[in-house]
């Protein structure tokens, strides 16, 4: 990926912060203002949700503006993995107002206290809340597609995970005023922190994987065999991926005829490279280290063909 395409990138993640930012701060004052006239403790609790959304757009512009930064000594492979550091910041933020929502509303259920049924006002700002959601969801979706931002997705999936929050509080509501049973507005409103939570752990779990250098398609292997096979190396092995926001690092090692002349090795190693690079979308760097054809090492490291189809066959026979 050019340094251009670098700069646009950051650039979309800024621009979507913004529209994040402004979207839903104006929801999050209707939400949580409405909700303390109206008497709707799970209105509050979707605004202060909403409100959450502010901070974790505000933690992306700080993330794009680190991913900026050029390499140095302290980090030679540059800043882009501050995305999923930040990503990870977000799911901690998140947890926490789904947690606060949770123990706060469970404690009002167990005192028992008096709870007067909510106004109209509350389903009002509710529907309008579901729809706002859904167009910043489809925005923030299209552009961390568009740009390949785990970053922006993860918001676009916390915003795709509000239009079901709000759909659960509208619910709640209508049954409340249908029922006239104030207790109900709680119940939903334990039931969007319980999905709070759960949404959380999600995005926590999902940026585990780039920070241990781990890849979720195990198909980019499989190409990588097949670009070094097809300019005439062989025995691809010791592969070793790392992703670094959306771009890949790659190492391996390949075979060549022991008795070619390092120039030759080298032109080989040159042809897998450039191989690789057309057969993958934005790979940063190949690393490729030539030995002779039979060379055999204890490698700790690194999967080869044959280790990626043992392990395809053993995840089809646990299924």
């Amino acid at each position: 990926m050019s340094l251009e395409n670098q700069k646009y990138r950051n650039q979309q993640i800024k621009k979507a912060s913004w529209v994040g930012i402004i979207g839903n701060t104006i929801l999050a004052i209707l939400k949580i203002v409405i909700g303390f006239t109206s008497g709707s403790f799970a209105v509050i609790g979707d605004g202060i949700d909403t409100a959450t959304d502010i901070v974790t757009y505000f933690i992306t512009l700080v993330a794009a503006r680190i991913m900026n930064k050029p390499p140095n000594y302290k980090y030679p492979y540059g800043y882009n993995r501050a995305e999923a550091v930040a990503t990870k910041v977000l799911s901690f933020v998140i947890f926490f107002a789904g947690a606060q929502l949770f123990f706060s509303t469970l404690l009002k259920l167990i005192q028992n206290e008096p709870h007067e049924l909510p106004t109209l006002f509350a389903i009002y700002v509710t529907i309008f809340s579901v729809f706002s959601k859904a167009g910043l969801a489809f925005y923030q979706f299209k552009v961390g597609r568009q740009i390949e931002s785990k970053m922006l997705i993860a918001n676009a999936k916390n915003m795709r995970n509000d239009i079901v929050l709000s759909a659960t509080v509208l619910t709640g509501l209508v049954f409340t005023h249908i029922l006239h049973l104030p207790i109900l507005d709680l119940i939903a409103a334990m039931a969007v922190s319980i999905w709070i939570m759960k949404v959380a752990f999600g995005i926590f779990m999902e940026t585990s994987r780039e920070l241990m250098d781990g890849v979720d398609n195990p198909e980019i292997y499989y190409k990588i065999f097949d670009a070094v096979e097809e300019v005439g190396a062989a025995n691809p092995h010791r592969v070793r991926i790392r992703k670094h926001s959306n771009l890949y690092t790659i190492g391996l090692d390949i075979e060549v005829d022991g008795n070619m002349t390092i120039e030759e090795g080298h032109v080989i190693a040159k042809k897998v490279e450039n191989n690789i690079k057309k057969q993958i979308e934005n790979v940063y760097d190949v690393m490729v280290h030539v030995e002779p054809s039979g060379n055999i090492e204890k490698e700790k490291y690194g999967l080869s063909r044959k280790k990626m189809d043992r392990e395809s066959k053993k995840n089809k026979n646990a299924k």
